[in-house]
């Protein structure tokens, strides 16, 4: 009698919790994995992308597709490549920059001696919950022709708007300053279908005006999170540092760095 009345309650736990976890999983179901599936379908297919991807014209091609951007060098893989250079130096910018810029916000924010903490944390944070909307036409002031950019720019000696349109990387453009315009050893080596020299010609400078817009608009959401492990270590860890004689850069590079492991990683 006991067992059965336990059995039953065990299966009114599990319905319950399937229940409250039903919504997620169809949202998850509905909006990620059945997009994956579709695009894994897509991959191998010769969908050309107008109508429905499971039409009965749409036909199974295998590899050919990846073939296609891989191996043949024509425009796919110059496409493919360059997409792929894109997002590597948006990443290697965008995550270290904005976890430096987070933590330095953080250990600012989070001084003992510090007033107004609360007016400073807002304004670090505003930028997180600004409509997009409103940061692009911030954005599109800030570096269109009469805007700050040009004006600081054209103190420098710089002038024109096509310096925004150039689509060469900012380390070619450092590199022509210096009247290096190109590298025959790098320049006559491919890799899918961008020579070596593009490739290491960094983001083009609009490219970089979305960067510095990526973390200007996140960095304050995780500065939240660096301020929640910060006092998390406490004030006593701090203390016998002091203690034993560490300045303040080095109980940040010792103590408290190594203890925001957890959150850099997150």
């Amino acid at each position: 009698m006991m067992a059965t009345k336990h059995s039953s309650r065990t299966t009114g736990q599990n319905l319950a919790g399937w229940l409250f976890l039903s919504p997620v999983i169809l949202i998850l179901g509905l909006f990620l994995f059945v997009p994956v599936l579709m695009a894994a379908w897509v991959s191998v297919s010769d969908w050309g992308g107008r109508g429905s991807p499971f039409s009965s014209n749409v036909s199974f091609v295998g590899a050919n597709n990846y073939a296609s951007i891989l191996t043949d060098g024509g425009l796919p893989t110059r496409d493919f490549g360059t997409a792929l250079r894109n997002n590597v130096y948006y990443v290697l910018l965008v995550v270290p920059l904005q976890t430096i810029v987070s933590l330095i916000l953080a250990v600012f924010v989070n001084q003992r001696i510090l007033k107004a903490k609360s007016f400073f944390r807002t304004a670090f944070y505003f930028p997180s919950v600004t409509s997009s909307v409103a940061i692009t036409v911030l954005w599109l002031f800030v570096f269109s022709y009469t805007g700050p950019v040009n004006k600081v720019l054209s103190w420098l000696g710089i002038h024109g708007p096509n310096w925004f349109q150039d689509p060469r990387g900012i380390v070619h453009l450092a590199l022509s300053g210096l009247g290096v315009n190109k590298v025959s050893a790098l320049a006559d080596h491919n890799l899918l279908g961008i020579s070596l020299w593009d490739w290491l010609s960094g983001p083009s400078v609009a490219m970089t005006a979305f960067i510095l817009m990526a973390v200007f608009t996140t960095s304050g959401t995780f500065m939240l999170l660096f301020i929640a492990a910060l006092q998390a270590i406490g004030n006593e860890t701090e203390e016998a540092g002091m203690m034993d004689g560490a300045g303040a850069l080095q109980r940040f590079r010792y103590i408290t760095v190594p203890m925001l492991k957890p959150t850099v990683f997150t």
